[in-house]
């Protein structure tokens, strides 16, 4: 996050249906060396389950690996805005209730959404459609970092101004997911990152996209982006340059260890 969604506890919190082309527009791209990656250390190709897909970008990656994939969201609306590959499959499911048969699944990957589960459940249905020897992958992002000076300004609004419109999830990714629990064999993971080249105008529609941004504009009735743009304009210059912005990924694995 991809950005996704999910369900947690037994309601679906969507935050992000109502903008799924911004969404789509703005996130940045997963690294094609994070699917090599993926790919390498898979047993069998056969099947590839993204949950909580979004846009479907970590689904889309995926396809030149595995015969097929299967991409679940449990929003109809960023299914119905998600890139179309042959080989891709989309259902509206939740991610702790699908329409997997049992022992299905080679890989089964999670980007930027595993927070919104109840990881309870999710775990048992992931032990449920893996096969013997299968992956499960987890990864997110945090803040990305651009220049000293860019960096205070975007510090500042994610901390003392956005503080209280995180939803409590937001925990989840600020510790990289080294507090969720999986019962199934741990794995070493690689250090890999997101770049990107971005305007400011790239940066902003970015930042708009922020589940925190829309609670704040609902609840105060002014997008905060705006209240920012004339410091974040100061510390970038030339809004037409492009400079290049880095996310640290936060990369988990598991391994279904039965049957080996």
């Amino acid at each position: 996050m991809q950005p996704g969604s999910g369900a947690t506890g037994t309601g679906f919190k969507d935050y992000f249906s109502d903008q799924s082309q911004d969404y789509n527009q703005y996130r940045p791209h997963y690294p094609a060396q994070l699917f090599d990656y993926l790919a390498s250390i898979s047993s069998g190709h056969d099947r590839a389950w993204d949950c909580a897909t979004g846009s479907g970008q970590t689904a889309v990656a995926l396809t030149p690996y595995f015969n097929e994939v299967v991409a679940t969201d449990a929003s109809e609306n960023q299914i119905r805005h998600a890139v179309r590959r042959d080989n891709l499959v989309y259902r509206c499911e939740l991610a702790e209730q699908t329409s997997f048969e049992d022992a299905s699944v080679d890989l089964v990957t999670v980007s930027q959404a595993l927070h919104w589960f109840d990881i309870a459940a999710f775990s048992s249905e992931v032990q449920r459609v893996l096969r013997p020897g299968g992956i499960l992958a987890a990864w997110c992002y945090g803040l990305q970092r651009i220049e000293p000076e860019v960096d205070r300004v975007i510090d500042n609004f994610y901390g003392p101004l956005l503080k209280g419109f995180w939803p409590p999830e937001r925990r989840d990714i600020e510790q990289g997911y080294r507090n969720v629990h999986i019962p199934l064999k741990q794995l070493d993971a690689p250090v890999f990152d997101m770049q990107a080249r971005w305007t400011l105008a790239q940066l902003t529609g970015y930042l708009r996209t922020w589940s925190s941004v829309k609670r704040y504009q609902a609840e105060r009735g002014e997008n905060p982006v705006d209240i920012i743009h004339d410091r974040l304009l100061a510390a970038w210059g030339n809004p037409q340059d492009r400079k290049l912005l880095s996310w640290p990924l936060s990369l988990r694995l598991w391994k279904n260890a039965s049957g080996h």
